[in-house]
């Protein structure tokens, strides 16, 4: 096959980043202690984080008040959420990883010719931050957070951003109903990494294709794009 003839040649992808490129909980779970448990809140675990990540710092925040059932004020959350960033912002990598096969995933796209990008509801510095501590930006046409003034997923806007345009034909890969309901919006194909950190159960999500491990993905991946292709013809 020639990369002409590759249907993921000149494709934009779109990667999620928590819970999808990299496992970010135990240096979430850290920053989230830390600015929780001084106003009351016992300590939330790591696995309980998995289930919470997806929608932004704030909502992490909010969502450890709600389950303890404590209520917060808008002036502690703002609180909490300062203290937040300033311990993940200096802790961003400690534990995080890429979840395993990624970065070899990544550069088999690339090579195939497919156009990748980051779309993500963390915060534009601290994306940036944590993939150019592990070494993983420059694999990336764009990286598209949440405060760029674009809004955030699931909006398809925050989406047609990091695929750089309206694509006849795109891809986003995430883990979380807002990348469903995103590339719902957009018109692309959704494919759910069903290892990351999504609140409801991933399979009811109404993904094209979903995948435990990125050593399938490829396959996985070719699947949902001649499925459409085949579609639209």
């Amino acid at each position: 096959m020639t990369l002409t003839d590759d249907p993921i040649a000149g494709l934009p992808i779109a990667f999620d980043l928590d819970g999808t490129l990299v496992d970010t909980a135990p240096d979430l779970v850290r920053a989230l202690n830390a600015s929780v448990k001084p106003c009351g809140l016992s300590e939330v675990r790591v696995d309980d984080v998995r289930a919470m990540v997806g929608r932004g710092a704030r909502a992490l925040i909010e969502r450890a008040f709600a389950r303890q059932n404590v209520e917060a004020g808008l002036s502690e959350i703002d609180h909490c959420l300062t203290r937040f960033l300033e311990v993940y912002r200096d802790q961003i990598a400690v534990d995080s990883r890429p979840f395993a096969n990624v970065e070899a995933v990544l550069d088999r796209l690339a090579t195939r010719g497919a156009r990748l990008s980051v779309c993500t509801n963390k915060p534009q510095t601290l994306a940036q931050a944590l993939l150019d501590q592990l070494k993983m930006s420059d694999r990336f046409e764009r990286i598209i957070g949440a405060d760029s003034g674009i809004a955030k997923k699931p909006d398809p806007a925050h989406l047609f951003a990091a695929f750089g345009g309206t694509p006849t034909l795109g891809v986003l890969v995430g883990d979380s109903e807002p990348d469903a309901l995103a590339a719902r919006a957009a018109g692309a194909i959704c494919l759910l990494f069903e290892g990351g950190y999504s609140e409801k159960p991933v399979r009811t999500l109404g993904a094209d294709r979903l995948f435990k491990q990125y050593d399938e993905f490829e396959t996985v991946l070719t699947e949902a794009v001649s499925a459409r292709l085949s579609a639209k013809a």
